[in-house]
């Protein structure tokens, strides 16, 4: 066995020692170095383990201290292991902050934790039976985490997925890297320690897993949280890896101390350092992708700038060319009224003068009839007379064929003076129709154009606000490079004083809602003994003002005025005392002198639900 190396067959059934060897170094004297253990009293090493000095090359051979016989070997195994997963996590947290940078997997304190790991995985593992060999593997254990816990089932598919992997103590560790790099790897482990129920069919009753100390190892394991790992699992030959613990990273002496706190203070040093580099790195690259922002802001300005001129200068020509056909078609208009105007005068005068000649005509032929009547009278009389007459009928029928002719002409004037109204209207029509759909378009382009200049404007405002908000960003940016170690003293002084006032308002909470709580109960008796001194109050009134009515002294009822008999009986009322017929009391309500129902009259029936409805809230 190699010095400062623990062999996988350390906790092996045959041996059952108390501790596994301790590998110490010697000087030419044979004394045995001082050294100092992380997590580790000395009086503690020396119970674990003794070391004696061999006699042929200085090396020493592993003798274990007998314990007394009523100690259980599997309960100082679980001790052992126990103490060696606390110095791996210890020593792997220390180094890591230390090391102040993401770790990978050729780092030794990682490399010697995930050994122990797989040495406390391994303890008090079942063997189980197959027809080739025996099978003792932490993978089975490990693939039950997928239905315990959801989210390792991306896990458990990734580690399958591996090429290089073939045995199931590979992709065990695998596994483990994995959840590490995931920072979960307390979490998937809690889950499997608190089904001890399936864990039994992995594990012996007495293993690690199964007891206390499992259970511590889990909470330690929260710790490696803080650090950051980036791990390479394909390439790395996981199969055939040799679990062996170098017990020579968790020994100090004395003077690496001192070289250790040094090492801090250079540490804490070089972090401060990198931190204020990284913050002017992102600052610088803040102001550039700033600086780029503001670029781009101007240049689309000037483009949206131009376009806005654009649709001005667009917007001015519609708005002149939309003036020049309003005036040309106000101007048609009135050509079109005048000329109607005109029409009409014409038309009217030819009907004037086509009834006045109508007429006269119409006279002449009244004429010319009665003429006509008295020559027939006077025809037998004379032939002279009716040679004159017959010239005079001839005339007369010359006249009318000329009058009708005339009519006939005007007649044909008129419809034509109509058609060309006609014709005239509809072409004004026409016209009017025109011009308005010329206009319609005219301003419809109009709206689209102010909508555009609208929206540019907007977006003008936008950017130049965007543009403001920008410097006023860059400025703020550059403000708090300075300004940053003050923001953070008073912001610590802020969370003094917030603590402070959150602690002074849980006080005054407290306070206000215990006196909003008496101040509710004072009210609740308030309204009760309001309530009650209502009550007391009608009770009084009713017991002063109540005049029991004898039968004697009513003949009639006191509301409709009906005169009682046989038929008609008589009723008291239990609030007035006054008597009323059954139609005028046929009501029964609960009154403070009887708590059960009781004849009221219609008027104390009304007063005393009104009073009932007031007094509810």
């Amino acid at each position: 066995m190699a010095e400062g190396s623990w062999s996988d067959g350390f906790l092996g059934a045959k041996t059952r020692l108390a501790g596994g060897p301790l590998p110490g170094r010697w000087n030419s004297r044979g004394r045995a170095m001082t050294f100092q253990v992380w997590g580790w009293r000395r009086e503690d090493a020396s119970q674990v383990l003794a070391w004696v000095p061999d006699a042929e090359g200085g090396r020493g051979a592993a003798m274990s201290r007998r314990t007394p016989a009523t100690k259980d070997p599997t309960a100082v195994e679980r001790a052992n292991l126990l103490n060696m997963a606390k110095l791996s996590i210890k020593g792997l947290i220390e180094s890591a902050l230390s090391f102040g940078r993401t770790l990978d997997s050729d780092y030794p304190p990682l490399q010697q934790f995930f050994v122990v790991m797989e040495h406390c995985l391994k303890h008090g593992l079942k063997v189980r039976k197959s027809f080739l060999s025996y099978n003792k593997t932490i993978w089975g254990p490990l693939e039950l985490v997928e239905k315990l816990y959801p989210e390792a089932e991306e896990i458990g598919a990734s580690v399958r997925d591996l090429p290089g992997l073939k045995t199931p103590l590979g992709r065990a560790r695998a596994w483990l890297r994995l959840a590490l790099m995931q920072k979960k790897m307390a979490d998937y482990l809690r889950c499997l320690i608190i089904q001890r129920d399936l864990l039994s069919e992995f594990y012996e009753y007495h293993a690690l897993m199964m007891e206390e100390e499992g259970a511590v190892i889990v909470g330690l394991l929260v710790g490696l949280n803080v650090i950051d790992a980036n791990l390479c699992v394909k390439g790395e030959d996981l199969d055939s890896q040799v679990g062996v613990i170098d017990f020579s990273m968790y020994l100090k002496n004395e003077e690496d101390i001192g070289n250790k706190e040094r090492n801090v203070q250079i540490a804490a040093i070089l972090d401060q350092k990198n931190y204020v580099e990284e913050l002017n790195r992102q600052l610088n690259s803040t102001v550039s992708s700033l600086h780029s922002r503001v670029d781009s802001l101007e240049k689309s300005n000037t483009k949206l700038i131009e376009e806005l001129a654009i649709a001005k200068n667009n917007i001015i020509k519609l708005q002149e060319e939309n003036h020049q056909l309003r005036s040309e078609n106000k101007l048609i208009l009135m050509k079109t009224q005048q000329h109607l105007e005109v029409t009409k005068v014409d038309v009217e005068t030819e009907l004037q003068t086509y009834k006045h000649s109508r007429q006269g005509l119409d006279e002449m032929y009244n004429e010319a009839r009665r003429q006509l009547r008295d020559e027939s009278q006077l025809r037998q009389g004379s032939e002279d007379g009716l040679k004159e007459k017959n010239e005079i009928i001839a005339r007369l029928e010359e006249k009318t064929n000329k009058i009708t002719a005339a009519m006939r002409q005007l007649e044909q004037r008129l419809q034509q003076a109509e058609k060309a109204q006609m014709e005239a209207e509809d072409e004004d029509k026409k016209y009017l129709q025109e011009c308005q759909s010329k206009s319609d378009n005219l301003q419809k382009q109009v709206s689209q154009k102010e909508k555009q200049l609208v929206q540019l404007e907007t977006d003008l405002k936008i950017e130049k606000e965007w543009r403001q908000t920008l410097q006023e960003d860059l400025q703020k940016e550059k403000d708090a490079l300075s300004h940053l170690r003050n923001e953070t003293q008073q912001i610590i002084d802020l969370k003094k004083e917030f603590l402070n006032i959150q602690d002074e308002n849980q006080q005054l909470k407290k306070i206000y809602h215990e006196q909003e709580q008496a101040l509710q109960e004072l009210g609740n008796k308030l309204s009760e003994s309001k309530l009650k001194i209502e009550d007391i109050k009608e009770a009084n009134k009713a017991l002063q003002g109540l005049v029991w009515l004898k039968d004697k002294e009513a003949t009639h009822c006191k509301l409709c005025e009906t005169e009682f008999s046989l038929s008609k009986r008589k009723h008291h009322c239990r609030n007035c005392g006054e008597i009323f017929c059954n139609a005028c009391s046929d009501n029964e309500l609960p009154l403070p002198s009887s708590p059960k129902p009781v004849r009221v009259c219609d008027s104390c029936h009304a007063l005393l639900i009104q009073r009932c409805s007031s007094n509810l809230p």
